[in-house]
């Protein structure tokens, strides 16, 4: 053999050093031996040094323009966070090389990466129509099926990729998602078991069966799959905020607010948010006599309302100004909170402060734990204009019930949360001498239909905002809804909100196993969900509840 030969082999059967040791050599002979090159970075790469790759694979390209060199350089790229230049190398490979499947494969990982879930399903399907024994590439394939609303589809991918290799751990983990997205929880389980059985340090898989035994409430055993995450990976951010979301739900909020930071950490899978490009720092609990701060909006608009209550105590620090960013809907009664100096609802026009930070970051700079979260309701209030506007369009007289079904249909966990329709609360009609007025907004409105003969107020599809969403609850007796939005509203209020929670993916906030909410004392009564998927019982006790409601707030009159 050659000396090139002798570094190959040494390569190949695992012998690092020997095989660095004769690509050095061979590059003392020839200093333009570009193979030696981008072996060379190849070792680098295996090696976690993608940087010293980056230089060693961009020397051989000077030598070589070469699809498999361009593909391991995108590689290199990847793998330090140059998601665009990653890209334009993948890219550059398959122009020298349509048909190579390495560059496919790495495109559509990367595609994933950057949420493109439609281009990746397409890069994927190249790779099993150039390589169809590729046990990885039906993984791959199987795992943005499931992600772009094909189970059928992905189910289909990921057994084939099992028939391939029975003992393949990323499709036995891919599988385990599938299952749990489609409400196969014991079988899903029984995927990432399996998965970590034929590799026990897979990260990921560890991760992802912590994320389903938590959101089935069984905390106790999820809690050590995110802990032994973060010893394999101390840096895995997902396992991270996952875990504090699991000790957010068990009320461990002292241990839970730092490593909830991670939200918006760069590295997040699924990052909630990007930290803006202000020339102004982060708050972090410095002093704030004399210093203005600007509240940004994160997630979703219940988390607004709910995190404006920390408002006054920042301004009792002694701030002189503090503004609030927030989409346009939720800028009217934003302004109601007290201690608000300024309300932006255009997020590209902020004024220099001397802090920001993000809404959800204020318990931790507070100290907040379940007993001492800030419970003065309410701290958002009803204009008085939106009052007089409603009050004209609701019945005059009887118990007044709010109704919303659905919350949007973008929300991570939807499918769970909300109802299929109106239809599914037919119970609460047995309830005699009672309004019941819809609020639903957006998907879901058409409650006239699915009524089935129920007289419904139908006021949804007039909403503006949560303005006017204020002023409707404030002047009802009751609100019932699926968690979203609403709830918060009714919440800060301090009127009554009767909230439905499903039993799988219950959000942190309501806690676990409560019938209340320590967040809304005295306003928000809990409604869980018995069985996964199955709302019949919990409606059926919330009609019952109603009946005792009912009767008693008629004794009152």
């Amino acid at each position: 053999m050659n000396l090139f030969e002798v570094a190959v082999a040494a390569h190949r059967t695992g012998q690092p050093v020997e095989a660095e040791a004769a690509y050095r050599q061979l590059l003392s002979i020839n200093t333009a031996h570009a193979d030696a090159m981008h072996l060379l970075g190849v070792i680098e790469l295996q090696r976690g040094r993608p940087g010293e790759a980056e230089v060693l694979i961009l020397a051989a390209l000077t030598h070589r323009k070469d699809a498999v060199f361009m593909t391991d350089l995108g590689v290199a790229l990847g793998c330090q966070g140059k998601l665009s230049a990653a890209e334009a190398a993948f890219r550059n490979a398959l122009e020298l090389n349509p048909d190579l499947a390495e560059a496919h494969n790495h495109l559509g990982i990367l595609l994933v990466q950057t949420q493109r879930t439609v281009e990746a399903e397409a890069a994927f399907r190249r790779v099993v129509d150039l390589r169809p024994d590729s046990v990885e590439a039906w993984s791959n394939l199987g795992q943005v099926l499931g992600e772009t609303g094909q189970p059928i589809e992905a189910e289909a991918a990921l057994r084939h990729a099992l028939r391939l290799k029975p003992d393949h751990a990323e499709a036995h983990n891919n599988f385990g998602i599938l299952l749990g997205k489609t409400g196969r929880y014991a079988h899903a389980e029984a995927a990432f078991k399996k998965a970590l059985a034929l590799n026990a340090h897979y990260v990921a898989a560890h991760n992802n069966l912590g994320n389903l035994l938590s959101g089935i409430g069984r905390s106790a055993e999820a809690e050590p799959q995110f802990v032994r995450a973060l010893e394999l990976n101390p840096d895995y951010v997902d396992a991270r905020f996952n875990l504090s979301l699991l000790r957010l739900a068990t009320g461990r909020y002292a241990e839970a607010w730092p490593d909830y930071e991670a939200r918006f950490n760069p590295d997040m899978s699924d990052r909630k948010l990007v930290v803006p490009g202000f020339s102004y720092p982060r708050w972090q609990g410095e002093p704030l006599a004399g210093k203005s701060l600007v509240l940004l909006p994160e997630q979703g608009f219940g988390d607004c309302i709910q995190f404006a209550r920390y408002i006054p105590l920042l301004k009792g620090r002694g701030l002189s100004r503090i503004s609030v960013v927030c989409d346009p809907v939720l800028g009217a009664l934003l302004e109601t909170v007290d201690g608000v100096d300024d309300v932006i609802t255009d997020a590209g026009s902020v004024p220099e402060h001397d802090y920001w930070t993000f809404p959800l970051s204020l318990p931790m700079h507070f100290g907040t734990t379940v007993d001492t979260i800030p419970t003065a309701l309410p701290y958002v209030h009803a204009a008085p204009g939106r009052l007089e506007y409603w009050r004209n369009e609701l019945p005059a007289d009887g118990l007044r019930i709010g109704l919303v079904w659905k919350g949007r249909g973008t929300h991570g966990n939807d499918r769970n949360r909300s109802l299929r329709d109106i239809s599914d609360l037919a119970p609460l009609w047995s309830v005699p001498g009672l309004t019941f007025v819809s609020l639903q907004h957006g998907q879901g409105g058409e409650s006239r239909q699915a009524s089935a003969g129920q007289p419904l107020v139908e006021l949804g599809g007039k909403i503006r905002d949560f303005a006017d969403t204020a002023a409707i609850v404030a002047q009802l007796d009751l609100t019932i809804c699926v968690d979203t939005a609403i709830a918060h509203v009714a919440g800060a209020l301090g009127k009554p909100c009767w909230v439905l929670l499903p039993a799988f993916g219950c959000d942190w906030r309501w806690l676990q196993d409560r019938t209340d909410s320590p967040w809304y004392p005295g306003a928000v009564s809990l409604f869980r969900q018995g069985r996964f998927g199955d709302w019949r019982e919990t409606i059926e006790d919330v009609a019952t509840a109603l009946r005792i409601w009912a009767a008693t707030a008629r004794s009152r009159c």
